[in-house]
């Protein structure tokens, strides 16, 4: 089954603001300030389908093809949605469907037709936007624009604080808003030189715009693809985002003389599905849009009529800007399409050069568990307190990644207008905006990406371009900090994980190349100790592929301690954008540092289980946490770089060294691990991964075990409803697979209960929260058990009952719950002491705690120093005394509370998501092989110390040097059809490249 594809305008903070206030200086909010905040609901329509054609047809030759699908199956009752908007009277390649019964033989019967290539479901998002009220800061001199400081909460209804960016201080230096956001980049010296955007045709995918607006000249079309037969701006959002691209009066958009097409695509109640955009997009090629501005975005990369059409729109030119979210500043929260590589995925900052607090960070997760993800946001750009149009006709100011879009769409149109229209493609205008962008100091690459827009810069810099391909990000420094984090902070050594880093190869010599081969090039005398493997997408389309390098070190690195140094060519072949069609081959240099260190010892070397972490899009995994019910979706990918980035610091900070597994537990040799965590599963296990971990506990590996939530009955409590059909999408699991876990545990005599709770409470003197955790239903005579008095938050939900949120609300309804359990695993040996290591028992401890959700970035109360306490006594047998005092003497009577063992919800789907389960349900898969990746043959030079410098950064140009732009040279060039659907690609190895061709079909 597919999954959600969550569109949504991104979450902004308003001030409003009256033309009469704005002074020459400052901007004053005399009258009011409000932040808008958005709560989102979604959800699949059950009985329709989206059906993908591996072409452009008529509508007539679409219902040909459907029909004889289904007559041969014997399948009468259904109907194509009739689409009445704008497109439908062109090809398409694709149609809605809705079947009342026979789905599955429905189904089937479509995707077996030759000419439909997938059947994905219909989705729907709806949106609610919030005012609250802010306090304003307007004294005689003005107001002052604070920065970060206000910035957008996750939601109303969470009680959990966004912790501080590490690269912040509490005292900040308070800026003046500017009065023109045109003018802080430096578009009015482009105004000058006769540059304005005009013969640009710029599309806004948003809430619409009225027809009369007094800030715009060149509306050229207005189009609805909502069905509510209106065009105007009921919600203001549309008309903002297209006011800072090309308005003409008082607040002033970049590119004032482009061509806009405003394309009305949420309705009044801020609703939206999935084939609104597809139509809207396919109309959007038909009118040869230049650049397309998209402040929207969501979760879900596995929406593949969506992604594919995004493809599609990149691959006719169409450039595509999008707003990388604003869940920040927790990691691994881009929303798509902003992540994928094709499109410029903008964050944001204030006008103080910080990031905003609100912009999301990197990585990419679609490559997980396996790989590693790949830089985003592409740049960032002023995203806080920007002014734009209300739809009242004057001007306001509002912040969110969904302003920064727009700056840099409205930018990108500005550009377009004064260079050579060969130049303007999405892959030179992507190269343009990063190799020019200003590195902010102080932040990573999955903050800020390449760093500040650089209007002027990219405009020289476009304007003598070469076609050329290059690599996102230019080098591998893994020494590099702060810019190159995560990787400077842990050192490469002999037999850890594979270190991967994921570049985008961004081809600006034509929509298609292929790899044609590459090759490592260790520098003498000590490059030789580091080994790169090497995965790629061998055809590069559209515009772009990737390249995931895996670093090792060699046998012979074992004691080395210092500085290695190489280089990987990558050699590709691709066709220009010319008529001539000339194939041009060009090889990229990827210059790569590391530092090796002598291989830690065993206890200071941990193993993290990202192999078995499911999440969202994958298949309705929930929140750990039950009191988030804004943002129901476990979607940050449970990474040590993601949303447990703070723990990993912590861990550092203490010496540990985190390796991730990506492989079953039965490609590991854990001899090498003090200890193994398992945080938050939602897979199951194979058996011979289960009689892997005994044998390696009983050998002295130590298992650390963070679990949440799992109660059969109340998934049914947490599902999704739709109220168009009437059906339910009920999670895969809990907050994490529970029964699982007992499976794994079962062979300690270790089992998790049913039941759930929360409350808040102190532990060794920390003040903790217990969010949505199970608890200890077994635990063996001669283990150490902890309990906390809390509420059973599972029982309040299943009744209806409104709890206090915290054990303190009521004592009367509270229970001593067993949330945490510490066992020497060694029988033979339970009383010793920690003189010397030889009185230890040799088989490791275990760990098992029934929360997880202290240990994710963002926690109210995090519990760090929980888990380097429980490696304190995993790891060296000694418990420390704030548990120590916590644990009474063991009475079943006293901590084991009545509950059942949680069982598998019946009918669950987890086997359609799970790496484990066979995809038909019937059990385990076959366990995967350990094959490692083949490294690339070195091939070793001496390189000069000029060589050995990395990849320098480009130099800012001179406003005063440019010159006005060779009008003969920016005439529009020819645009080819590019065909539908997806390309040539791993993804999508059924299509053959073809020159490009409009297919008509009667």
């Amino acid at each position: 089954m597919g999954t959600h594809l969550l569109l949504f305008l991104l979450g902004l903070r308003i001030t409003i603001v009256f033309s009469a206030e704005v002074t020459d200086s400052v901007l004053c909010n005399a009258t009011s300030s409000e932040r808008v905040e958005y709560e989102f609901s979604t959800d699949v329509v059950g009985s329709e389908h989206i059906i993908t054609f591996r072409g452009y047809f008529l509508r007539r030759a679409r219902e040909n093809y459907v029909t004889a699908a289904l007559n041969n199956a014997g399948i009468s009752n259904w109907t194509i949605v009739q689409r009445e908007n704008p497109a439908k009277d062109y090809p398409s390649d694709f149609d809605v469907i809705v079947m009342n019964d026979g789905d599955r033989a429905a189904l089937d019967a479509l995707r077996d037709h030759p000419a439909i290539r997938r059947v994905t479901a219909q989705r729907i998002v709806q949106r609610t936007i919030k005012y609250v009220q802010e306090d304003t800061n307007c004294g005689p001199n003005g107001c002052l624009y604070s920065g970060w400081r206000n910035h957008r909460r996750r939601a109303l209804h969470s009680i959990r604080k966004p912790r501080e960016n590490e690269g912040y201080s509490s005292r900040k230096l308070l800026r003046t808003v500017p009065r023109q956001i045109t003018s802080v980049l430096k578009a009015d010296l482009l105004w000058s030189l006769g540059v304005t955007g005009e013969g640009i045709r710029v599309a806004v995918f948003d809430t619409g715009l009225a027809r009369h607006h007094p800030h715009f000249g060149r509306v050229r079309e207005r189009t609805d693809w909502t069905g509510e037969n209106t065009l105007d701006d009921a919600l203001g959002h549309g008309t903002f985002v297209a006011g800072v691209i090309a308005s003409r009066a008082d607040c002033l958009g970049f590119a004032p003389d482009a061509d806009l097409h405003i394309f009305r695509v949420f309705t009044d109640n801020q609703v939206s599905y999935t084939s609104w955009f597809l139509d809207a997009f396919n109309y959007a090629i038909m009118r040869k849009i230049d650049v397309l501005n998209l402040s929207i975005g969501g979760p879900d990369f596995m929406d593949h009529p969506f992604v594919d059409k995004v493809w599609e729109l990149s691959a006719n030119k169409v450039i595509m800007v999008s707003a990388i979210g604003n869940d920040g500043p927790l990691y691994g929260t881009l929303n798509n399409p902003a992540d994928q590589m094709d499109v410029i995925g903008v964050g944001g900052i204030g006008f103080d050069d910080r990031i905003a607090k609100f912009s999301s960070r990197g990585m990419t997760t679609w490559e997980l568990p396996n790989g590693y993800g790949r830089m985003k946001p592409d740049i960032v750009t002023y995203g806080s307190g920007v002014r734009g149009s209300s739809v009242t006709g004057g001007c306001k100011s509002l912040s969110g990644t969904s302003v920064a879009s727009p700056v840099v769409a409205g930018a990108i149109a500005l550009l377009a207008s004064g260079v050579p229209r060969q130049h303007v493609t999405p892959a030179a205008v992507k190269q343009a905006l990063c190799v020019t962008a200003r590195r902010l100091p102080g932040y990573n690459m999955f903050e800020q990406g390449h760093g500040k827009l650089d209007l002027i810069s990219a405009y020289q810099f476009l304007r003598e371009y070469t076609p050329q391909a290059s690599l996102s990000p230019p080098y591998m420094d893994l020494t590099e900090c702060t810019y190159m984090w995560p990787y400077c902070t842990q050192p490469l050594y002999y037999s850890a994980q594979p270190t991967i880093a994921n570049v985008t190869v961004v081809n600006g010599l034509g929509v298609a190349g292929d790899v044609k081969e590459v090759t490592w090039h260790p520098h003498l005398p000590h490059g030789g100790l580091l080994s790169v493997s090497a995965d790629y997408s061998p055809i590069l389309w559209p515009w772009s592929g990737w390249l995931a390098l895996s670093f090792t070190v060699t046998q012979e690195g074992a004691d080395f301690d210092g500085i290695v140094e190489g280089h990987v060519n990558i050699t590709i072949e691709s066709h220009d954008e010319t008529k001539e069609r000339t194939m041009i081959n060009t090889t990229l240099m990827l210059p790569i540092r590391a530092r090796i260190i002598p291989v830690p010892v065993r206890s200071r070397r941990l193993l993290w289980d990202q192999f078995h972490s499911l999440r969202y899009p994958g298949g309705y995994f929930p929140r750990d946490d039950l009191r988030a019910k804004h943002d129901p979706l476990d979607w940050h990918a449970d990474h040590v770089h993601t949303n447990f980035r703070d723990m990993y610091r912590r861990l550092r900070e203490h010496g540990f060294y985190l390796e991730v597994m990506g492989t079953p537990l039965t490609c590991i040799d854990t001899s090498l691990y003090g200890a193994l965590l398992l945080v938050d599963p939602e897979d199951e296990y194979f058996p011979e991964e289960m009689a892997a971990l005994k044998k390696a506990v009983d050998s002295g590996l130590s298992l650390l075990v963070f679990a949440d939530w799992y109660n059969a009955s109340l998934l049914r409590h947490v599902k999704f409803y739709d109220e168009n059909t009437r059906q339910w999408w009920i999670p895969e699991t809990g907050g994490a697979n529970v029964p699982a876990l007992n499976d794994l545990l079962s062979m300690y005599q270790i089992a998790l209960g049913d039941r759930v709770f929360e409350g808040a409470f102190k532990l060794g003197g920390h003040p903790m929260y217990y969010a949505s955790g199970t608890h200890i239903h077994s635990f063996p005579k001669h283990g150490v058990l902890i309990t906390a008095q809390l509420s059973d938050q599972g029982q309040q939900i299943m009744s209806g009952e409104k709890g206090g949120g915290t054990a303190a609300a009521g004592a009367d309804n509270t229970v001593d719950v067993p949330i945490l359990g510490l066992l020497q695993t060694d029988n033979g040996n339970r009383e010793f002491t920690n003189d010397t290591v030889d009185k230890l028992p040799k088989a490791g401890r275990v760990v098992v705690y029934g929360d997880s959700s202290c240990l994710e970035g963002g926690s109210s109360r995090p519990c760090h120093w929980l888990l380097l306490a429980a490696l304190q006594y995993a790891l060296g047998g000694h418990l420390p005394a704030s548990l120590r005092d916590a644990a009474a003497a063991r009475r079943r009577d006293v901590h084991l509370i009545p509950s059942e063992l949680p069982q598998r919800a019946e009918g669950g789907r987890l086997h359609m998501y799970s790496r484990v389960l066979a995809a038909d349900g019937s059990g385990p898969r076959p366990l995967p092989s350990c094959a490692p990746p083949s490294p690339l043959p070195p091939q070793p030079v001496t390189a000069p110390p000029a060589a050995r410098t990395l990849a320098p950064r480009h130099a800012p140009t001179d406003p005063r040097s440019i010159g006005a732009p060779e009008v003969e040279g920016t005439e529009p060039a020819p645009r080819a059809w590019r065909g539908a659907g997806a390309a040539p690609s791993r993804s999508h190895p059924e299509v053959v490249y073809e020159p490009p061709i409009y297919i008509l079909q009667q």
